[in-house]
């Protein structure tokens, strides 16, 4: 059943009046191609949010170059757990403890955070709201993860199916650094321009 409630508290879609306006988000980084991607980005001048797992964060990766880019870094929780299993105290750790060690590291406040596996509860928005962060999710997936050897079908979920203000949802992998110039440059031809929240 249709809660506007709880759609009031979850980012679905970019709030935005004006046209043609999307949002590329990256999840499960920050990983070994993060530098291929920012290459990507820059070429295209095309920003970002990456959601990251902070057990993954440490100081080698290029998290300076994220933000001096112009991107934004959200939370995608500690270690990428199903937070629906949880009860709240542990939902409440497990987001607090990233979000800590995330700007521990960046220096930068963590506003945004996507459930792992996009799957959340009344506990994990309260979690989210207690912490002063918003719950984004998405209105396009790309499938990436599950298209290693199909990354033509990974473009097409995302450029038949795109649409004003769309979020849509990539992870930082080797097939999705493949197909993601393409992606860009079909979208751009389309007329789409990139934002970030």
């Amino acid at each position: 059943m249709y809660n506007f409630r709880e759609e009031k508290r979850v980012i679905h879609q970019l709030n935005s009046n004006e046209k043609k306006q999307i949002l590329l988000t990256f999840d499960d980084g920050p990983s070994k191609y993060l530098d291929r991607f920012l290459d990507v980005l820059a070429n295209e001048n095309v920003p970002a949010m990456f959601f990251w797992q902070s057990r993954l964060l440490h100081y080698k990766r290029p998290w300076q170059r994220v933000l001096t880019e112009g991107h934004k870094i959200g939370t995608h929780s500690h270690r990428h757990l199903n937070l629906v299993k949880l009860p709240f105290e542990q939902q409440m750790s497990e987001l607090k403890k990233s979000k800590e060690i995330i700007e521990r590291i960046t220096g930068q406040e963590v506003k945004f955070f996507r459930p792992p596996f996009g799957q959340y509860n009344e506990d994990t928005l309260e979690a989210v709201s207690q912490l002063g962060m918003k719950l984004v999710m998405w209105n396009i997936s790309s499938y990436d993860w599950n298209l290693k050897s199909e990354p033509e079908i990974i473009t097409n979920n995302i450029t038949e199916h795109i649409q004003d203000h769309s979020i849509i949802l990539l992870h930082e992998l080797e097939q999705t650094l493949t197909i993601l110039p393409s992606v860009i440059k079909h979208l751009k031809e389309k007329g789409y321009h990139f934002t970030t929240i």
